[in-house]
Protein backbone atom coordinates (compact mmCIF):
# COMPACT_ATOMS: atom_id res chain seq x y z
CA UNK A 1 0.00 0.00 0.00
CA UNK A 2 1.42 3.54 -0.85
CA UNK A 3 2.68 5.50 2.06
CA UNK A 4 0.81 9.06 1.65
CA UNK A 5 4.00 11.17 2.25
CA UNK A 6 5.74 9.13 -0.23
CA UNK A 7 3.55 9.40 -3.18
CA UNK A 8 3.21 13.69 -1.91
CA UNK A 9 7.20 13.83 -1.96
CA UNK A 10 6.78 12.23 -5.96
CA UNK A 11 5.09 15.51 -6.64
CA UNK A 12 1.41 14.01 -7.10
CA UNK A 13 -1.06 16.55 -5.85
CA UNK A 14 -3.09 16.06 -2.78
CA UNK A 15 -6.55 15.13 -4.10
CA UNK A 16 -4.31 12.56 -6.58
CA UNK A 17 -3.05 11.63 -3.34
CA UNK A 18 -6.15 11.08 -0.94
CA UNK A 19 -7.25 9.05 -4.83
CA UNK A 20 -4.72 6.88 -4.41
CA UNK A 21 -4.33 5.91 -0.61
CA UNK A 22 -7.39 6.82 0.77
CA UNK A 23 -9.10 9.55 3.04
CA UNK A 24 -10.02 8.98 6.42
CA UNK A 25 -12.82 9.99 9.36
CA UNK A 26 -12.61 10.07 13.05
CA UNK A 27 -14.88 10.73 15.67
CA UNK A 28 -17.95 9.10 13.65
CA UNK A 29 -21.41 8.66 15.53
CA UNK A 30 -22.97 5.37 14.53
CA UNK A 31 -26.89 5.89 14.13
CA UNK A 32 -30.03 4.58 13.45
CA UNK A 33 -30.79 1.01 13.97
CA UNK A 34 -31.35 -0.28 10.27
CA UNK A 35 -29.46 -0.02 7.35
CA UNK A 36 -31.57 2.60 6.38
CA UNK A 37 -30.85 5.20 8.90
CA UNK A 38 -27.22 3.64 9.74
CA UNK A 39 -24.68 6.82 9.25
CA UNK A 40 -23.32 6.38 5.82
CA UNK A 41 -19.66 6.24 5.47
CA UNK A 42 -17.75 8.39 3.19
CA UNK A 43 -14.17 7.86 3.74
CA UNK A 44 -12.38 4.67 3.45
CA UNK A 45 -10.63 4.99 6.82
CA UNK A 46 -12.96 5.09 9.63
CA UNK A 47 -12.68 5.33 13.37
CA UNK A 48 -16.50 5.17 15.49
CA UNK A 49 -15.77 6.53 18.77
CA UNK A 50 -20.19 6.91 20.01
CA UNK A 51 -22.43 4.68 19.31
CA UNK A 52 -25.36 3.94 21.42
CA UNK A 53 -26.84 -0.01 21.76
CA UNK A 54 -28.31 -1.49 18.58
CA UNK A 55 -26.82 1.46 16.23
CA UNK A 56 -24.62 1.13 13.04
CA UNK A 57 -22.90 2.53 10.01
CA UNK A 58 -23.34 1.69 5.93
CA UNK A 59 -20.99 1.14 3.47
CA UNK A 60 -20.23 2.69 0.67
CA UNK A 61 -21.45 1.42 -2.70
CA UNK A 62 -19.92 -1.96 -3.44
CA UNK A 63 -17.12 -1.88 -6.35
CA UNK A 64 -14.53 -4.40 -7.34
CA UNK A 65 -11.60 -3.87 -5.61
CA UNK A 66 -12.24 -1.52 -3.15
CA UNK A 67 -11.40 -1.19 0.42
CA UNK A 68 -12.72 -0.10 3.97
CA UNK A 69 -11.63 -0.12 6.71
CA UNK A 70 -13.32 0.69 10.51
CA UNK A 71 -12.58 0.81 13.86
CA UNK A 72 -15.01 0.47 16.77
CA UNK A 73 -13.52 2.94 19.74
CA UNK A 74 -17.57 3.56 21.27
CA UNK A 75 -17.92 1.58 23.86
CA UNK A 76 -20.82 -0.81 22.28
CA UNK A 77 -21.47 -3.04 19.48
CA UNK A 78 -21.98 -1.97 15.82
CA UNK A 79 -23.67 -3.19 13.24
CA UNK A 80 -22.18 -2.72 9.52
CA UNK A 81 -24.59 -2.76 6.78
CA UNK A 82 -23.67 -2.67 2.67
CA UNK A 83 -25.19 -0.23 0.73
CA UNK A 84 -28.05 -1.82 -0.41
CA UNK A 85 -30.06 -5.26 -0.29
CA UNK A 86 -28.65 -6.76 -3.56
CA UNK A 87 -24.88 -6.57 -1.91
CA UNK A 88 -23.56 -9.23 1.49
CA UNK A 89 -20.89 -9.26 3.79
CA UNK A 90 -18.90 -12.33 3.57
CA UNK A 91 -21.04 -14.63 0.99
CA UNK A 92 -24.59 -14.12 2.25
CA UNK A 93 -24.93 -12.00 5.36
CA UNK A 94 -26.93 -8.97 5.56
CA UNK A 95 -24.84 -6.94 8.39
CA UNK A 96 -21.92 -7.44 10.33
CA UNK A 97 -21.58 -7.13 14.14
CA UNK A 98 -18.28 -4.90 14.99
CA UNK A 99 -17.98 -4.96 19.05
CA UNK A 100 -15.64 -2.48 20.64
CA UNK A 101 -12.23 -2.15 20.55
CA UNK A 102 -12.30 -4.39 17.20
CA UNK A 103 -11.41 -3.43 13.23
CA UNK A 104 -12.78 -4.62 10.31
CA UNK A 105 -11.34 -4.52 6.91
CA UNK A 106 -13.78 -5.34 4.35
CA UNK A 107 -13.05 -5.61 0.74
CA UNK A 108 -14.61 -6.18 -2.37
CA UNK A 109 -13.83 -9.36 -4.34
CA UNK A 110 -16.74 -8.19 -6.59
CA UNK A 111 -20.10 -5.70 -7.11
CA UNK A 112 -22.38 -7.51 -4.21
CA UNK A 113 -19.75 -9.21 -2.28
CA UNK A 114 -17.88 -7.81 0.93
CA UNK A 115 -15.57 -10.09 2.45
CA UNK A 116 -14.09 -9.21 6.22
CA UNK A 117 -11.15 -9.64 7.93
CA UNK A 118 -11.35 -9.23 11.69
CA UNK A 119 -9.06 -8.42 14.52
CA UNK A 120 -8.90 -10.44 17.69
Amino acid sequence: MPIPSRVLASGTSPLATTSINGDGAVALVALGSTAADALQLSAVWNTITTSSASTGVKLQPTEAGAFVGIRNDSGQTVTVYPFNTSTTINAGATSLSLATAKTVLLFAPSATTWASVLTA
